[in-house]
């Protein structure tokens, strides 16, 4: 009896020890099934909280509040700087009603990105994320509303915050460009794969005579030594995007 009662413990711990097992295989094949590498030109977005492939899709998780200081933070927050002045293109600051809240944005963007003839419009809202995980607006303040009127808005690194405080760039993020990285730096990428450049290359200011209708253009980069179409930012309307996006975008949620 007692050998009976050790043979029995035994094949219970043998189940259960089985049983642990496969729940632990089912977890981990269920975290969005992003076990895939993370190509390296993904990991510059130092802002993500945290960056996951499944080989088609990179998926970058951020909360879309800016690493530098800001009068759109609350005057607690250690981050808030009073500002006054000129802001972007010379306008005299006038600060909106809005306040920076933190989000929870999943960008899902495909990791090899293509031409698509569709050439899909970009939405109001976030089209991309840069590199401190600030999302990217397009040059709209609302439905065929110009950004003329908001960009007196802008604080001093060139963002601002929607109404949902959600804050984001429009224009040149202003404090990679001249803090983080550089004019001619990659800055983020839009959602449909393509990267985001700032407004020189090769030590030349890009204009909006230099790209596409799509405000882009194919041309060797420091991080595509073999050519890639990419987006580059000037500092006329449309900022970054022009009449859509090049490629088929993926998708942001909140």
């Amino acid at each position: 009896m007692k050998n009976f009662k050790i043979l029995l413990a035994f094949i219970t711990a043998v189940m259960f020890s089985g049983c642990s097992s496969a729940d632990d295989s089912s977890q981990n094949e269920n975290d969005n099934g992003n076990s895939a590498e993370v190509p390296a030109i993904y990991k510059k977005i130092y802002g993500a909280l945290s960056i996951t492939s499944d080989g088609t899709y990179v998926y970058i998780k951020t909360n879309g509040t800016p690493d530098h200081k800001s009068v759109y933070y609350p005057a607690a927050n250690s981050l808030y700087e009073n500002f006054s002045g000129s802001t972007y293109g010379g306008y005299t600051f006038s600060k909106n009603p809005n306040s920076i809240s933190t989000k929870n944005y999943t960008f899902k963007i495909p990791i090899n990105p293509a031409v698509n003839s569709a050439h899909t419009a970009t939405p109001l809202g976030p089209i991309g994320v840069s590199l401190n995980g600030v999302p990217f607006f397009n040059q709209y303040a609302g439905p065929n509303q110009p950004l003329s009127g908001e960009i007196v808005s802008f604080d001093q690194w060139w963002g601002h915050p929607a109404q949902a405080g959600d804050y984001h760039y429009h224009v040149e993020p202003k404090y990679l460009t001249t803090v983080k990285a550089s004019k001619s730096a990659l800055l983020g990428f839009l959602l449909d794969g393509f990267p985001v450049y700032g407004p020189e290359e090769a030590g030349v200011t890009i204009t909006n005579a230099s790209l596409d209708a799509y405000h882009g253009h194919t041309s060797v980069t420091a991080d595509y030594p073999n050519g890639i179409y990419h987006y580059h930012i000037t500092s006329n309307d449309p900022y970054i995007n022009g009449n859509g996006f090049y490629g088929t975008p993926g998708t942001v949620s909140n």
